[in-house]
């Protein structure tokens, strides 16, 4: 090899030279697995670390042995160093030859080797006519008896396999010749064409591990040759040369035949797709291959290799200048295999530099960050909306976006389209209307493996997990386009993730967390909640079982809802930082009485959002708490009243005299109709009715009060009909068609004006129920019995939402119990204030700084 730049991949060289950090530097000069190291490999170290307190096996017997098994030889003609080249240089010390024949241009290191022996070097040029394709019948020609032959298969820098039976009968041929057969990238091409399989006597293979598992910083390799040549190896070769993990990583390695596989197919794909990006550029070309890489001659009046390399590297992309092998001059450069993004990018620089055609400017991608946890209900959707509202405040065009919802939490968009209530609060903190696009995919459980699909606000169907599983690709193209949409139209994004990205049995199907993340190119924060314990353990597990390139999108952490005295954490953040490579942002302190819509059901069932205690002088309300209760949210502006009291009700026992009863909204009425009368409670509640206790029913709490359920088209059941409570004169239909409106209404009696919204899929009606609330346009959207007005229901989600008849409403119950009424609006249910103080006190614990430079702004 001529003076020159010896080998690819030197970073720090690089980023010396050009001025830009590491981690900024496209890398095509060093050819390793695009795909990067397979998942396995960062859990299999840190296995390990234990036993680095001991020597490693001087031997390697676990690997020789995996090796032999493989490749079905003896354990004694293998043998595993540091890397190919240190196997590489031993060689010729053992073989005892004078010369040696290498076709040229190859890898530099096989003529070093050679010279560091004392052997003589015979060169073989390969003819850039015949794409460099090693010729055999001329490389027999000019071999001599005390030539010692060395060949890459396939070869470096060209790319090149050889006729593999042709190689096979010149070396069968010439049984006092050694040849090594480099096949360090063998991995890359066709196995069937390796020349280990009935391996000549004479014949040595070197292989290289580094590149096709992505290791070159493990250094690892193994020679497959003749006993004697293994033994004389070993007797060179140092001690412990081959590290503890790296012989651990290479028996896992042989195990996986699925990764070099999946491999082989994406660089075929990959390679195929940089040559002809390559061809159509005037100036360039390159030679077809076999390996991860191309190499490529520059046909430029003014513009060599060396130039190009340095044009090139300024720009952030490093190539390989070729100027230095013999058999090539000053036009010529190797290129590896990559993505398809990132080949594009290099070959419209290319193009820029040769053609002063200046690179497709691709518009760049919409800022964008992203809430993930380390598990479900960390406080994703309030940082989510606090952040959406400190931006807002900060003069930011923001939108929020969540592309897979699952909760039983719902609102409607003023087009009629269903999304989650979560999402509907962040585009409030926006102060922008809700819209569908926020929140493409909404999944509603109806059972326990089964889901109520709502894609782009409309109903889709009600699937088994298992079914929306294999839809979901189809599905994830229609939230790119939602998310693309959106982002179109604002200056930042800010996404939230679904419970955590290191569910390693759901994260290959994902489409809420790292791909969404991947595809909007969003800054990653975990989120974790020190409040249930372990979060710092919760970091390091997420980490530890995210892939490379998961990793990779993750800027740091946030801790959520502290208590106490932040001192109290002592080096715990550096600590996890140290584990994780990654900084934190903030710790935000537990706000009490957020005020705020819960994004969904976990808080209620564990009894976080009942009511504080507030005294004696307060009605209580009893919430029944149906096993598919959705829209729970409703009671929300109730709880903020001084005088009231609402606790949750699971059993018959706990159900007491309250002053009101309320059923909420319920995904599965029948289901849960089943539930009340077998759990004993609608028996309870139809005994309390009797009594005066204030009985109301909201969207399916209407549909269970009434006589009759039928569900003809099998919406929530076989298709059957059930008996309701019997409390209102009311029979049921759930049709097909789910009827979703944002509405204004009014209360009859208190002549209140109302507004929420209605999602249901049930039509109700009866000849002896009273209007009760009356929509805009007419329709009755609420009754309740003549003479019982103490039990009605009504569709209105959020009818509890109006300052004036909440307090209506609670007047009445405290006259029942002969309180005074309280004649002023006590609280008003405003969620503004709300989130402004969310915003504040979130903006004091983040490092706000430091996350407008994540977002580049």
């Amino acid at each position: 090899m001529k003076k020159g730049q010896k080998h690819g991949g030197n970073l720090r060289r690089a980023s010396e030279i050009s001025g830009l950090p590491q981690n900024e530097l496209l890398d095509f000069s060093a050819s390793i697995n695009p795909l990067g190291f397979p998942p396995w490999l960062r859990p299999l170290i840190s296995a390990q670390v234990s036993s680095l307190a001991h020597y490693p096996d001087p031997e390697a017997g676990e690997l020789v042995t995996a090796l032999a098994t493989h490749y079905r030889i003896n354990p004694g003609q293998v043998i595993v160093g540091n890397g190919a080249s240190e196997l590489l240089y031993l060689l010729p010390q053992v073989l005892k030859h004078k010369r040696l024949l290498v076709p040229v241009p190859s890898y530099g290191d096989y003529v070093a080797m050679a010279e560091t022996a004392g052997l003589a070097v015979d060169t073989m040029p390969l003819q850039a006519e015949d794409g460099f394709q090693l010729a055999i019948e001329q490389l027999e020609i000019q071999l001599k008896d005390d030539h010692l032959v060395i060949i890459g298969h396939p070869n470096n820098p060209t790319g090149k396999a050889c006729d593999v039976e042709a190689l096979r009968q010149l070396i069968l041929n010439h049984p006092r010749n050694h040849f090594i057969v480099d096949e360090s990238f063998i991995d890359f091409a066709d196995p069937e064409h390796s020349l280990r399989w009935q391996r000549p006597a004479n014949l040595i293979i070197v292989q290289s591990m580094t590149k096709s598992w992505a290791i070159p910083g493990l250094r690892l390799g193994y020679v497959l040759a003749d006993q004697k040549v293994v033994a004389a190896m070993c007797k060179l070769r140092p001690d412990w040369s081959v590290n503890t993990i790296a012989q651990a990583v290479g028996v896992r390695a042989l195990q996986d035949c699925d990764f070099l596989k999946q491999t082989r197919n994406y660089v075929d794909q990959q390679r195929l797709d940089l040559f002809s990006r390559l061809k159509a550029i005037s100036g360039l070309h390159p030679y077809a291959g076999d390996a991860n890489f191309l190499l490529v001659r520059i046909d430029h009046p003014t513009i060599d290799a060396a130039t190009l390399t340095d044009k090139l590297l300024k720009k952030g992309i490093i190539i390989r200048n070729c100027d230095n092998f013999s058999g090539l001059d000053k036009r010529y450069f190797r290129v590896a295999v990559r993505t398809t993004k990132e080949q594009q990018r290099l070959c419209d620089e290319l193009n820029a530099c040769l053609n002063t055609i200046s690179p497709k400017k691709t518009p760049p991608k919409t800022p964008a960050i992203m809430f993930q946890g380390t598990g479900s209900n960390a406080g994703k959707s309030v940082l989510t909306a606090a952040l959406c509202r400190i931006l807002y405040q900060d003069g930011v065009s923001v939108a929020p976006f969540k592309a897979q919802n699952m909760s039983l939490n719902s609102g409607v968009t003023f087009q009629g389209g269903e999304m989650g209530r979560a999402q509907v609060l962040q585009a409030q903190a926006c102060r922008l209307d809700a819209d569908v696009r926020m929140n493409p995919v909404l999944l509603k459980p109806s059972s326990a493996t089964g889901s109520q699909v709502i894609v782009c606000g409309k109903v889709l169907e009600t699937m088994h997990f298992r079914d929306y599983a294999e839809r979901r690709g189809k599905i994830f193209s229609q939230v790119q386009q939602c998310y693309d949409s959106l982002a179109s139209q604002h200056q930042v994004i800010v996404l939230e993730g679904a419970g955590s990205p290191a569910e390693i049995n759901l994260k290959a199907r994902d489409i809420v967390n790292m791909n969404m993340a991947r595809y909007a190119n969003a800054k990653v924060m975990l989120v974790g909640d020190i409040d249930r314990g372990g979060v710092f353990a919760s970091f390091v597990g997420t980490m530890e079982l995210l892939n490379e390139w998961e990793r990779q999108l993750v800027s740091g952490f946030v801790i959520n809802r502290f208590r106490g005295d932040k001192t109290l954490l002592g080096d715990a953040l550096d600590l996890t930082t140290i584990h994780t490579g990654k900084p934190f942002f903030g710790v935000v302190p537990y706000l009490q009485n957020l005020g705020l819509p819960e994004e969904d059901s976990v808080d209620f069932k564990d009894g976080l959002l009942d009511s504080a205690t507030k005294g004696d002088n307060c009605l209580d309300i009893a919430l029944i708490d149906l096993p598919h209760i959705s829209n729970f949210t409703d009671l929300d502006a109730l709880r903020i009243e001084t005088d009231v009291h609402i606790r949750r009700v699971c059993r018959v026992d706990d159900l007491g005299q309250p002053d009101a009863i309320i059923l909420p909204g319920t995904k599965n009425v029948i289901s849960d109709l089943d539930y009340l009368l077998t759990s004993g409670l609608a028996d309870a509640v139809r005994q309390l009715a009797k009594t005066g206790t204030e009985i109301v029913g909201i969207c399916g709490g209407y549909q269970l009060l009434g006589k009759k359920i039928a569900d003809p088209h099998a919406i929530e059941s076989s298709g059957k009909t059930c008996r309701g409570m019997g409390l209102l004169a009311m029979e049921t239909t759930l049709q097909p068609d789910k009827i979703m409106t944002r509405c204004q209404a009014t209360h009859l009696p208190s002549d209140n004006s109302l507004y929420g919204y209605e999602i249901h899929h049930g039509t109700s009606g009866g000849n002896n129920l009273k209007p009760l609330i009356k929509r805009a346009d007419g329709a009755i959207i609420g009754g309740c019995m003549e003479g019982q007005e103490h039990i009605w229901g009504t569709y209105l989600h959020g009818v509890f939402d109006a300052d004036h008849f909440r307090r209506w409403f609670l007047n009445r119950l405290r006259q029942r119990k002969g309180w005074q009424a309280i004649a002023t609006v006590q609280s008003s249910y405003d969620l503004e204030p709300a989130l402004d103080r969310l915003a504040d006190h979130v903006r004091s614990a983040l490092d706000m700084d430091k996350i407008y430079q994540v977002l580049g702004l």
